[in-house]
């Protein structure tokens, strides 16, 4: 059987006030749910270092990264990324880009990995976006490639946002190509440009969206020969997310992670999934979601 690697920290969840859109607790909730699947003990779970101010340098500028350091964000700013500032915030940010770096080098090394966090796409160079901080899909990419780890890179964001920030910071980087499935009618209302992206209509189910998906992949690899995938594997295309419009099922989830870690296994391209977006007044049921991606892996993978 396989071992698979997941990375997380205990340090990950954050304090939010009650009844606001994003789960506080998403994380943990995960990591325990995860705990009961018969497919726990076929994991290495790992945990990240942060990273430092000078790393973060090569996506965020370096005012904009010692605001969320030291707590110097305005009440414009930490409104625009929908979280207050708080130290315990501020150390998961440096700590989840971290998480995703490790579980791009751990894919690397034995094919598939997972984070227990991750995809926070809509941050951008010098500001945060839709509860991101840090872009944790361009640092972790940059950073690889800085290093020669790898030299091509592909992100296959499948979140119901588009990933705007991850295409502004990488709209020059020919290196790393980036394509976005998204919901069209949704947030962010001002979009940009990836190099490849694939806008839903409202309402798209199981069938269509797999269907779209399958013509996306192959699209990606008739335009770009990857030698690394970094998949965000948002659950916000689900039919009862808060902040949705798709109506994919649960199954429907499986089937699309599914499809998207075979399409790349069978290619023998290594792949790192990253959790993305989901929102939903039912901690319970939102980490159920969440857990799909890594059952997805298991059974692709043994």
């Amino acid at each position: 059987m396989k071992k698979i690697s997941w990375i997380t920290h205990y340090q990950y969840d954050i304090p939010l006030p009650k009844n606001h859109r994003f789960t506080s607790s998403k994380f943990s909730d995960l990591y325990e749910e995860l705990k009961l699947k018969d497919f726990y003990k076929n994991a290495v779970v790992l945990k990240p270092k942060k990273a430092s101010v000078e790393d973060l340098e090569i996506v965020h500028d370096r005012e904009y990264i010692l605001k969320i350091k030291n707590g110097k964000l305005s009440e414009k700013e930490m409104r625009q990324i929908g979280f207050k500032w708080s130290e315990i915030l501020s150390n998961r940010s440096f700590l989840a880009v971290n998480g995703t770096l490790l579980t791009c080098k751990q894919a690397i090394k034995k094919q598939i990995a997972c984070h227990l966090a991750g995809g926070t796409h809509h941050a951008h160079k010098n500001f945060g976006s839709g509860y991101c901080v840090f872009n944790d899909l361009s640092y972790a990419s940059k950073t690889l490639i800085k290093n020669n780890l790898v030299k091509k890179i592909l992100i296959i964001d499948l979140d119901v946002h588009q990933g705007d920030g991850t295409a502004k910071i990488l709209q020059y980087d020919k290196d790393i190509f980036t394509c976005s499935v998204h919901c069209k009618n949704n947030f962010p209302f001002r979009k940009t440009k990836s190099d490849l992206d694939i806008e839903l209509d409202d309402n798209v189910n199981d069938n269509e969206y797999i269907e779209i998906l399958n013509k996306t992949l192959n699209e990606c690899l008739k335009i770009f020969n990857p030698e690394l995938v970094i998949y965000d594997a948002g659950v916000d295309v689900h039919k009862n997310d808060k902040l949705g419009n798709l109506q994919l099922t649960s199954n429907g989830i499986l089937k699309r992670d599914k499809k998207v870690i075979s399409f790349f296994k069978n290619k023998s391209i290594p792949i790192a999934t990253v959790i993305g977006g989901g929102y939903s007044d039912n901690k319970a049921e939102l980490a159920k979601r969440h857990c799909i991606v890594f059952q997805a892996a298991y059974e692709v993978f043994n």
